[in-house]
């Protein structure tokens, strides 16, 4: 089949050539114009037969907002419009409204995979009428992992990114898993190579992840990481989970602990840790560290 696809950077870049390598035609507009096939959306829209399927792989926000109203005066009815951002998912059903009011179909689909997409396939979660995911399927096929898993049709329009949302939240929490046993295990004298016991544990054991082969990986590149900062930021989709639970009466205190990590990261001396220490020395008679 034919695509439009707006934005080529890191995933879309690769998600253009994957679906090349299916055997479909994709017709690829982004900002940068030595990464576009086209130089603006309405080539872009005129270059395709309709009815035309265009996916959208910009910045959540702003971006996304007025790319969708932009291809909205663009497209004709029974037209398809995919937002594979990471959109929020409360934004989906007032782009799914957008577009109806013009006859334009609306599935909005969470996409992980990262800069190994292109070789490994892309996990999508899509949302959106069976009839507009139908239109699609032939791109999602492309795009999903070899095998019978990877891809899932999450529900009605929204479903998608909440599915990715929920993902990142996961992911969070797993990854503040591993860095806070790193840094126990770099802590104490008895452990002597904590890269290897980080590799032991990537066959037979219960925690094997693809995130733990990337920590492998980062390790062999850095083995105790002293060329990077503690600092990490987030990508706002964890703060959207801990947001749902809240809405939705969900406990979810690992998730909400590894969100507010990331935020402890950022500080290079923690006020908070300034009243703790204050307190622990007026309870406790325990020493404080001056500033110098």
């Amino acid at each position: 089949m034919e695509l439009g696809l707006v934005g080529l950077g890191k995933m879309g870049g690769n998600m253009r050539e994957r679906i090349r390598r299916a055997g479909h035609t994709v017709i690829g507009y982004d900002r940068n114009p030595d990464l576009a096939d086209v130089d603006s959306l309405k080539a872009l829209v005129d270059g395709l037969k309709g009815p035309r399927v265009i996916w959208v792989m910009v910045p959540a926000g702003a971006a996304t907002q007025s790319t969708i109203d932009e291809l909205a005066e663009l497209l004709s009815p029974g037209d398809l419009v995919v937002d594979g951002g990471n959109s929020r998912w409360t934004e989906d059903e007032k782009h799914a409204e957008e577009l109806a009011a013009k006859g334009i179909g609306f599935v909005d689909c969470g996409v992980s995979g990262g800069v190994w997409g292109l070789e490994n396939g892309y996990a999508l979660m899509y949302g959106g009428d069976k009839e507009n995911v139908a239109k699609v399927q032939p791109i999602f096929d492309a795009l999903k992992p070899e095998g019978d898993f990877g891809s899932v049709h999450a529900g009605k329009v929204g479903a998608g990114h909440f599915a990715k949302m929920v993902h990142n939240g996961i992911e969070y929490a797993m990854m503040q898993a591993y860095a806070e046993g790193w840094e126990l295990l770099e802590k104490v004298d008895s452990v002597t190579d904590v890269r290897e016991v980080f590799r032991s544990w990537q066959e037979g054991t219960v925690i094997r992840s693809w995130l733990l082969d990337l920590a492998v990986n980062a390790l062999d590149d850095d083995e105790h990481l002293d060329k990077l900062r503690g600092y990490a930021e987030d990508s706002g989709e964890g703060r959207w989970t801990v947001e749902a639970a809240i809405d939705n009466a969900v406990p979810l205190p690992a998730i909400t602990a590894s969100l507010f990590a990331r935020f402890a990261s950022r500080q290079d001396d923690s006020p908070q840790m300034k009243m703790i220490a204050a307190l622990r020395n007026q309870f406790g008679g325990h020493a404080v560290e001056n500033k110098k």
